[in-house]
């Protein structure tokens, strides 16, 4: 084995982060935990893991899930085209692969949700099959540690290191703690700002180190202008403080969610409406700006369609990020 591997090793040993997945029993564990780290920290991880694996224990409970109980599950994580993901592959699991995790990456590439470096991940620490992992933290390591300049966010080039890192990783003798080793180093040493290469195992190796070129790779793609959505919603309560809820409708993203309803959605007239607060969130492709008013109800009200609903307790509605922080600061004031 290579000396700055087996020193990542080492170093690996000694400031491994306690997390409530790793050394798991359960391979569904893991593969839960593997899905929600995707472009999520750790630290806000913890917590949802937790609520998860209480509400879905395995693979049959999590395939069974209701639509309220999964976004219920997920509401705040973001990305929830994840865990609409996991249900579809649990369900796949229960029915061709009796409820179990297949062994291989290649097999488990094909479950949805599940790309390589995920398939890599989950092979890798429960599986014990010595194929490597490339995320942004491994890409970061390796672009400063061999001064490569290519931009790993094109899979080719995550391909073409994965290629570099395969006969290193067929030398270590556990796998998984090798990807994670790598993961670790690019999460706690190796960071895209000041990065601590005092405290790096593989600083009198690093290229980028010698040449104090750190801050140089890996290759930063150009920053895009996100482009504006507005959006004028209504929140409204009733004489026995209940608030109305619409279920969310167009992006698929968000289907299954409950906000406040857009002032032009209702079927009853309002009475003055004013407005109260502006809202700003930005998502991945675009920042939403949403307008929030409040209003007299009418003395009649007729009855409302299903995509419509009073709730005296939100907190139980699975309910949009911005319904959340909206409803937190309407509260408040």
């Amino acid at each position: 084995m290579l000396t700055w591997a087996r020193k990542l090793l080492d170093w690996y040993a000694q400031a491994r982060r306690e997390m409530p997945w790793r050394g798991h029993p359960d391979a569904y564990a893991v593969w839960v935990s593997e899905i929600m780290l995707q472009q999520t920290q750790v630290d806000t991880v913890r917590p949802y893991f937790t609520r998860f694996l209480q509400a879905f224990p395995d693979i049959a409970a999590l395939a069974s899930a209701s639509d309220e109980a999964l976004l219920k599950s997920w509401e705040g994580l973001g990305y929830y085209t994840r865990v609409r993901n996991l249900r579809k592959a649990a369900q796949c699991l229960v029915a061709q692969y009796n409820s179990e995790l297949p062994h291989t990456a290649e097999a488990l590439e094909k479950l949805p949700g599940i790309g390589a470096y995920t398939a890599a991940a989950i092979a890798s620490i429960c599986f014990n099959e010595a194929i490597p992992v490339v995320d942004g933290n491994v890409a970061r390591v390796f672009a400063r540690f061999n001064l490569l300049s290519d931009d790993f966010s094109k899979d080719g080039n995550r391909r073409k290191l994965a290629a570099w890192l395969t006969p290193i990783i067929q030398t270590a003798p556990i796998p998984g703690d090798f990807n994670q080793a790598m993961m670790e180093l690019g999460a706690l040493v190796c960071t895209p700002r000041n990065p601590k290469c005092d405290e790096c195992p593989l600083r009198d190796a690093c290229q980028a180190k010698r040449k104090q070129m750190q801050d140089s790779f890996p290759h930063k793609s150009p920053t895009k202008t996100l482009p504006e959505r507005t959006c004028k919603v209504v929140a409204l309560q009733n004489e026995m403080g209940e608030w109305l809820f619409a279920k969310h409708e167009g992006e698929r993203l968000l289907a299954g969610f409950w906000e406040f309803p857009k002032v032009t959605a209702l079927p009853f007239p309002l009475a003055k409406p004013k407005k109260s607060i502006t809202h700003r969130q930005t998502f991945s492709h675009f920042r939403q700006i949403t307008t929030v008013y409040t209003a007299t109800l009418p003395e009649a009200i007729p009855p409302l369609p299903e995509t419509l609903r009073w709730s005296a307790t939100p907190e139980a509605l699975p309910l949009t990020t911005a319904t959340r922080k909206i409803l937190s600061k309407l509260r408040n004031r």
